[in-house]
């Protein structure tokens, strides 16, 4: 799903946001990317966004090129992709069913389609009974919910969650990465770059550690604090 070849990334300043990473993520694996602050964890998922172009190397996602791709490619690359973000960004002028809808509706999906489709996402995150409500109206959770609802409605082979339980309580964390390794379970490809130490430590799924723009451990059923 994603083959990193000795991918580098340097900013104008001279900063490397990635230094010769390779790395290869196969179709249905959940993957942890952890590390602190400068590690060079955004720049992989900015990267992975196609919002920014590394320096040197290849990157290729679900079988595209990222470094081939045209301006007028993204669009298109991107909504074979779901995404979830630490602050939702939700519309806030529509309802739970319209944001999901939204999605749908952009890749000029049939209404019959989207009649049907929605209602059955919004029960796999157990939004049901909150399609009428608009953002402003649900907790912290709730908007996550309805962000991975959206996310996934396309059914995409790749879900990048940046973040996804920065603004939640840890309970609410804990339901919202449950549904992530769900999501997975039933075939999706997920990244989740995290700096949740907890949730990393207790899920043991394969983590992949950055520091310095550099991949220091990749370990399999791990932990965030696992030693090399």
């Amino acid at each position: 799903m994603i083959v990193a070849e000795n991918i580098t990334k340097t900013y104008e300043n001279g900063a490397k946001g990635l230094d010769s990473v390779t790395l290869r993520i196969n179709q249905g694996e959940f993957v942890f990317v952890v590390g602190s602050s400068g590690s060079g964890k955004t720049t992989f998922v900015r990267m992975l966004l196609k919002e920014i172009e590394p320096t040197e190397g290849t990157l290729i996602v679900n079988g595209e090129n990222l470094c081939a791709l045209t301006p007028k490619q993204i669009p298109f690359y991107r909504r074979r992709m779901g995404v979830v973000f630490q602050d939702f960004r939700l519309l806030s002028n529509k309802t739970v069913y319209e944001n999901v809808a939204f999605a749908m509706q952009i890749l000029g999906a049939p209404s019959r389609d989207i009649r049907r489709n929605v209602p059955s996402v919004l029960a796999l995150v157990g939004l049901q009974r909150k399609a009428k409500a608009f953002p402003n109206q649900l907790s912290g959770g709730e908007q996550q919910r309805t962000s991975l609802a959206r996310a996934i409605v396309n059914k995409p082979p790749l879900l990048l969650a940046d973040e996804p339980t920065g603004n939640l309580d840890p309970d609410t964390a804990w339901e919202i990465v449950s549904l992530l390794d769900d999501i997975n379970g039933r075939g999706t490809t997920v990244v989740v770059a995290t700096h949740a130490k907890d949730i990393v430590d207790q899920m043991k799924k394969r983590v992949i550690t950055l520091r310095n723009g550099v991949i220091v451990r990749d370990i399999e059923k791990g932990g965030y604090s696992d030693e090399l």
